[in-house]
């Protein structure tokens, strides 16, 4: 079912965006991933194409206009289109605090690149999708995009904000063949949730185990769906069959 699409994932370097871009790969889909540390990043273009697919690999800020430019060009020149945007790129901040004591820049500086990252994004691959009338463009949310949680700071406003750009997109797009849903992958054990939880106690799902919600989002079988929120977790294919 996705053999041959073309995959487009930011923050592909590590944590769920590698388990994202390998899993892909697997499932013979073309890739184009960035991150903005190229020495990991250049570990996980290795990895794909040892898994026979292939994958552009571009470096770069995609809270930046020109790095974003940059990236969505070359990949589309390798590959001709997008079909898939995976806006999976994120940070957590300076770790749990009150927001009484938020530093003002780290405050703007999760905010740019957890919510302007996607906004641009999403705005520099959409035409693309509509001149084809067709693409799936998927956002990563979090419990924390719906709940207010003391001390998580300015990573659950931004999520918040993933939230409703999503739901305006999805409006938006309406009947012209893009979608656009979120995804909360749940608690997974990565370098983030040490972060936002140093002294977790309890176990923690691996990003591997909960693909299915992102390959069916990416798939055909998900065309007739949009502005839908999806737990990764909780998700089984009777789920998306029923959201269609």
């Amino acid at each position: 079912m996705l053999n041959n699409k073309v995959i487009m994932i930011t923050g592909a370097s590590k944590g769920l965006g590698k388990e994202l871009a390998l899993q892909f790969a697997r499932e013979g889909a073309k890739l184009a991933i960035t991150a903005r540390n190229p020495g990991p990043l250049s570990i996980v273009e290795k990895e794909i194409r040892a898994l026979g697919a292939e994958v552009v690999a571009t470096a770069g800020d995609m809270s930046v206009p020109g790095d974003v430019d940059r990236f969505v060009s070359v990949s589309e020149e390798a590959f001709g289109r997008i079909d898939v945007l995976i806006n999976n790129a994120s940070i957590f901040g300076p770790g749990p605090r009150l927001l009484s004591d938020y530093p003002e820049d780290d405050f703007l500086e999760v905010l740019r690149v957890n919510a302007f990252n996607p906004f641009i994004v999403t705005k520099r691959v959409l035409p693309g999708m509509m001149m084809k009338n067709a693409g799936s463009i998927i956002n990563l949310t979090s419990e924390a995009g719906k709940t207010g949680f003391a001390e998580w700071g300015a990573y659950g406003i931004s999520k918040f904000a993933v939230e409703g750009l999503t739901g305006t997109w999805s409006d938006e797009l309406d009947g012209c063949g893009v979608r656009i849903n979120m995804v909360d992958p749940g608690e997974m054990d990565t370098g983030m949730h040490d972060k936002a939880v140093p002294d977790c106690d309890y176990p923690l799902a691996k990003p591997h185990e909960h693909m299915d919600v992102f390959l069916y989002l990416a798939s055909d079988a998900a065309q007739n769906v949009s502005g839908k929120r999806f737990e990764a977790q909780e998700f089984n294919w009777k789920q998306g069959e029923e959201n269609e």
